[in-house]
């Protein structure tokens, strides 16, 4: 089955998929299971130092040959090291959020590097576009984890309107007909990362992923918009204390130091009472723990079936 688009091309993949760069998730192992089955796997650089990316980016291509990518949160102190990092090993593509990528930018497509942002509006794409990257993730607040303020249903349509490189969209995309519902809205790839986590390849400790697989379409819930750094994920003990310190307007600084480290103890140790389990609204659309193959295969086998069943309705 063959899903060709403009980003296909771009990127040497065969399905338009990206797997996000989720910090303490997207490990050497999970993104080559990606790669390895057609779509495109992301390294999360997130917080992390320069010997840890270094040791991930020659651990990947032990595991495949396929193009990956590496995304590179620019707030991070690691953020210059890692771009570095991005031309001294030839990653082939990187993505960025957190931040402005435009000091690197041309030391990146100099090397010959894909350049994809995430943005969270059509002003800022119309932007990335005109400083050329090669294509932007529009991600909306459906999203797990750090997200913006626009739904993907209004989100896409915008930023599609706005540009004219390649869009990929995120937030809200698990089954086959949020996929189909992306590519009418726009999109000519799709970014997908809480269905990931729920996959035999993820690392991620089985209580975080059946966190996801027993979600209800009511479990998740946006934090910190009081300090404007909104995070999503499903709701738990943890949240509701931080939740009650935002409606408190508790210091910034105590709010930190209860969610310090909470995200690492979801998915590493398996707390998911007292960490962060950080997970989109699409958790409602995970069912099961699936090899990432047929996560990928599933996904558009559904989307196909779905556009041609709908297809009747306008072919009347």
């Amino acid at each position: 089955m063959m899903f060709k688009t403009r980003l296909t091309e771009i990127l040497g993949i065969e399905y338009p998929i990206i797997q996000g760069g989720m910090a303490w998730v997207a490990s050497p192992k999970l993104a080559a299971a990606v790669s390895n089955a057609g779509g495109l796997g992301l390294l999360a650089g997130s917080g992390a130092p320069r010997d840890v990316i270094e040791a991930e980016i020659k651990e990947i291509r032990k595991l495949t040959d396929k193009p990956f990518g590496l995304n590179i949160m620019l707030h991070s102190p690691y953020a210059k090291d890692l771009a570095e990092l991005v031309v001294e090993y030839d990653v082939p593509i990187v993505t960025t959020g957190a931040g402005d990528p435009r000091p690197y930018i041309k030391m990146w497509k100099d090397n010959g590097a894909v350049v994809i942002p995430v943005i969270p509006s059509a002003r800022i794409a119309k932007r990335m576009e005109e400083c050329g990257c090669d294509a932007v993730v529009a991600e909306g607040c459906e999203a797990g984890g750090h997200i913006g303020e626009m739904n993907t249903m209004v989100l896409i349509p915008s930023v599609a309107e706005a540009i004219s490189i390649p869009l990929i969209a995120a937030g809200g995309i698990a089954n086959g007909r949020t996929l189909a519902a992306a590519f009418m809205l726009g999109a000519e790839a799709v970014q997908c990362g809480t269905i990931f986590v729920a996959s035999e390849e993820c690392e991620s400790h089985i209580n975080f992923k059946n966190a996801i697989v027993e979600a209800q379409d009511n479990c998740t819930v946006a934090i910190g918009r009081t300090y404007k750094d909104p995070v999503r994920g499903i709701k738990n003990e943890l949240n509701l204390k931080l939740q009650a310190l935002e409606m408190a307007a508790a210091p910034f600084e105590e709010y930190e130091k209860l969610a310090a480290g909470s995200l690492r103890r979801a998915s590493k140790e398996g707390d998911v009472v007292t960490g962060s389990v950080m997970a989109g609204q699409s958790s409602a659309l995970v069912k099961d723990i699936r090899p990432v193959k047929a996560i990928i295969e599933g996904l558009f086998e559904e989307a196909k079936a779905v556009v041609n069943e709908k297809a009747k309705l306008f072919n009347q």
